[in-house]
C-alpha cells in the first residue's frame, strides 16, 4: 500500500465487503411495496375492462341470434311458436335448434347460436342460461319481465360499470 492510499474497509476475512447494507434492503422493498400499491388498482380495473368487454360481446351474440330467429320467423322459414311472436321460448331454444321449415329442408333444424355466452359478472356456478334477466315481447321497456319468449336479455348485475352505468341498463 503506497503512503497517500486509505486503506479499504474489509471484512473478518480480509476481503473488500461487497453488496447491500441492511438499510439499503429495506428501502429498496419500501419502494417495491409501494409501487406494487399503486398499480393494484390498475390491475384490478383491467380485470373489470375485460368483463365488460365479454357482457358487451355475449349481449351482442345473444340480441344477434334473437333477432335473426325473429327474422326467419318473418320469413316463414320457421314456425313463429306458440305466442306468434316470432321470438324464442327460451335462450335455450337458440342452441337446440327449430325445425327449418323451408321446401327442401328435409327435417333439418336451424341453429342460432352454438352455445349460450356467460353473464360474466353472475355467479358462476349458475348455468349460462340462468345468468341473464330476460324480457318478454309483451313487457314493456320501463318494466322488463320474462314471458312466454324471449325478446331481449340484459345482465343480471345491479353494479355500475367503468363508466358509471348499471350493467343491467346495457
Amino acid at each position: 500500500m503506497s503512503a497517500g492510499a486509505t486503506p479499504a474497509w474489509t471484512g473478518s476475512r480480509g476481503l473488500l465487503a461487497k453488496g447491500f447494507t441492511l438499510i439499503e434492503l429495506l428501502v429498496v422493498m419500501a419502494v417495491l411495496g409501494i409501487l406494487a400499491a399503486a398499480i393494484m388498482p390498475l390491475g384490478e380495473a383491467l380485470l373489470v375492462a375485460q368483463k365488460e368487454r365479454d357482457l358487451r360481446a355475449g349481449l351482442w351474440e345473444i340480441r344477434s341470434a334473437l333477432d335473426e330467429h325473429k327474422r326467419y320467423a318473418n320469413e316463414g322459414w320457421i314456425s313463429p311458436g306458440p305466442t306468434g311472436s316470432g321470438y324464442p321460448a327460451s335462450l335455450q331454444q337458440l342452441v337446440q335448434g327449430v325445425d327449418d321449415g323451408r321446401p327442401n329442408s328435409q327435417g333439418q333444424k336451424v341453429y342460432f347460436l352454438r352455445r349460450i355466452p356467460r353473464d360474466p359478472f353472475a355467479d358462476p356456478a349458475l348455468p349460462a342460461e340462468a345468468t341473464w334477466r330476460l324480457r318478454s315481447y309483451a313487457s314493456p321497456p320501463d318494466n322488463p319481465q320474462p314471458g312466454a319468449d324471449v325478446f331481449d336479455v340484459r345482465s343480471a348485475s345491479d353494479a355500475k360499470a367503468l363508466d358509471g352505468t348499471v350493467y343491467a341498463t346495457w
